[in-house]
């Protein structure tokens, strides 16, 4: 059902639409709970490959409590306790894990590890896979390592047309789980043009929350002047939702907290919008709304499109040790 503001007018006050749903999906909340669990359980130090998830107040956070994140394996003692972030890691990390004798937990977010398992399903079968997603990010690279021979990396239709399949019946796409619907629509739509005989995943890769985001920008962008995203500069999803709004002709920023808030952001505006990344603490989303009531915001109206309810089980690795906490859900 399309979204209709309740006001009927946006002269008559200066309004906040806050979307719903917005921050922390379930494979965020169980990463972060896999943190603090391990902790609980095993105390410190646990050390963390990698961010566990892209938002630098999470991290931070975590840190404090006695996580000790690295960017390599190499940085963690022999046989001491580590954690795999919620982005996922290549066959490659997981040999290394086994070969300094580590204890690994593993946090990969469960809609990643199944990428993971189509690239390595359709690598068995001989297909060419075009990986669509963004270089450098922890998600593709630990993607791409699971048949880095068979495996190209896409990121706009341009580089679709440079492709070269040895077998253009044997060719298939999956892809990163954070990306912009409309952009990645676009991408598909060049492969199927370029290779008619090219398969796909058999259900989207894009994950749930990052649709349901999305969805609520586009939904709530006629009637706003400006969106602020709050997440971190090196999370996929949250830079994504920025993309979207700006693509509707809106403005839209990605602020970490209310201090990075421009108050000449809100010079003529009347309506502004708020939202959160996926790994955006909801704390920082109200301290950002306290913000702009602060300054002249002073009517309030969440916006929910669709309601979240999914449930993920804790990592084996933890069950054992935390039989009580075996499922953590978001709804």
């Amino acid at each position: 059902m399309p979204f209709k503001p309740i006001t009927a007018s946006l002269g008559v006050e200066k309004k906040i639409f806050l979307l719903k749903p917005r921050g922390f999906c379930a494979g965020v909340v169980r990463a972060i709970d896999v943190v603090e669990i391990a902790l609980e359980t095993y105390g410190a130090p646990i050390y963390v490959r990698k961010e566990i998830v892209h938002n630098k107040h999470v991290v931070d956070g975590l840190r404090e409590a006695g996580a000790i994140f690295v960017e390599e394996l190499d940085e963690v003692p022999p046989g001491a306790r580590a954690i795999f972030s919620a982005h996922g890691v290549s066959p490659q990390v997981r040999d290394q894990a086994r070969k300094r004798s580590l204890q690994i937990i593993d946090a990969t977010c469960p809609l990643v590890t199944k990428v993971h398992l189509e690239a390595i399903k359709f690598a068995r079968s001989g297909f060419t896979i075009v990986l669509i997603g963004h270089k450098d990010h922890d998600e593709v690279i630990g993607t791409l390592g699971e048949a880095p021979e068979r495996t190209v990396l896409v990121s706009s239709p341009e580089e679709v047309d440079e492709l070269d399949a040895p077998d253009p019946s044997r060719i298939c796409y999956l892809t990163q789980t954070t990306l912009s619907l409309d952009e990645t629509r676009d991408i598909v739509k060049r492969l199927k043009e370029r290779f008619p005989l090219i398969q796909g995943p058999p259900a989207q890769d894009i994950c749930y929350a990052t649709e349901n985001r999305q969805m609520g920008v586009k939904a709530v962008a006629p009637f706003c002047q400006l969106l602020l995203v709050v997440g971190s500069m090196n999370s996929s999803n949250s830079k994504r939702l920025v993309e979207v709004c700006e693509n509707t002709g809106v403005r839209s920023f990605l602020v970490d907290d209310e201090s990075d808030v421009d108050p000449a952001w809100l010079r003529d505006v009347s309506a502004v919008a708020v939202t959160a990344g996926a790994s955006a603490p909801e704390n920082l989303v109200q301290n950002l709304v306290s913000w702009l009531r602060n300054n002249g915001f002073n009517s309030l109206e969440e916006v929910e499109l669709v309601e979240e309810d999914v449930h993920f089980s804790l990592p084996g690795e933890l069950q054992a040790s935390a039989p009580k906490l075996t499922t953590i859900s978001v709804s």
